[in-house]
């Protein structure tokens, strides 16, 4: 096939790709800054802000936003340090059962998360912790695939650094404060966006905890706002866009580090 043939058809299905991508963020941001009629296909109406006034005068959006911060902020930094905790003791650690525990966390990557929320519900509940924040913080302090992903990265730092600690003295805590954690902190970077953005973006789970309106984290905020504003699509996309505003800068902050930490974390 003649090179030019191919050089079309490649930029062909690269640009179809970036239209299927950003196409939907382009009507969200679109419909976010346009005027209720309009947006219901009147053909009336103008872009405006009022959409974003509407939405931050009226309910708790502000409360239910940092009600999500505040979740995915604390995970982030408690499965960011169990992580790599436990991801240093499989990869450094020498005990009985450490193959066989660690294909164990390997199989529980293999169980749908939706299979544990029944017996997750009822063990928040006899703990006192339904429509409480720490119900959506406890059951994520640490994740397989975190564990896994750390896990493998560690597993490229030369161990020959570990016994030249060990022969000057150091013990396992200080092996992992000065060693492991700084040279991990690529990889830690790139679990931390997935981190983030999954619990940002967490549905299901806090809409099963979370009765009370105060302690309604911003996805099931919206969706409450979706029954009551019926048809408002600008609205709606309103409330997208400012909750998507606090991904796009922690991808933007932390990309570095997480293409950094996806070309050296690749399995040896």
């Amino acid at each position: 096939m003649n090179y030019k043939v191919v050089k079309y058809i490649t930029y062909f299905c690269l640009w179809a790709g970036l239209l299927l991508t950003v196409g939907p963020l382009l009507w969200m941001l679109i419909t976010a800054f346009t005027s209720t009629s309009l947006a219901a296909g009147s053909g009336k109406g103008s872009f405006t802000s009022e959409n974003f006034k509407i939405l931050l005068s009226a309910g708790n959006i502000v409360r239910w936003s940092l009600n999500s911060f505040f979740v995915a902020a604390a995970v982030t930094i408690a499965q960011t340090l169990f992580n790599s905790l436990a991801a240093f003791g499989f990869s450094v650690g020498k005990f009985r059962g450490r193959n066989f525990l660690f294909m164990i966390i390997l199989a529980a990557m293999m169980v749908p998360g939706q299979i544990v929320m029944l017996p997750l519900f009822l063990l928040m509940a006899s703990w006192g912790l339904a429509d409480n924040l720490l119900s959506l913080i406890l059951p994520a302090l640490s994740a397989p695939f975190g564990i896994y992903m750390v896990r493998q990265y560690m597993d490229s730092i030369p161990k020959q650094m570990v016994e030249a600690a060990r022969i000057d003295g150091a013990g396992e805590y200080q092996i992992f404060a000065k060693i492991y954690f700084p040279l991990s902190l690529p990889i830690l970077a790139t679990s931390g966006i997935f981190i983030f953005i999954t619990q940002w973006n967490a549905f299901l789970w806090p809409l099963i905890m979370m009765n009370t309106e105060k302690y309604y984290t911003l996805t099931v905020g919206l969706s409450t706002m979706q029954e009551q504003q019926v048809m408002d699509y600008g609205l709606l996309m309103a409330g997208a866009t400012l909750a998507a505003v606090p991904m796009v800068f922690v991808f933007m902050f932390f990309s570095r580090y997480m293409l950094e930490g996806m070309q050296k974390g690749a399995v040896q």
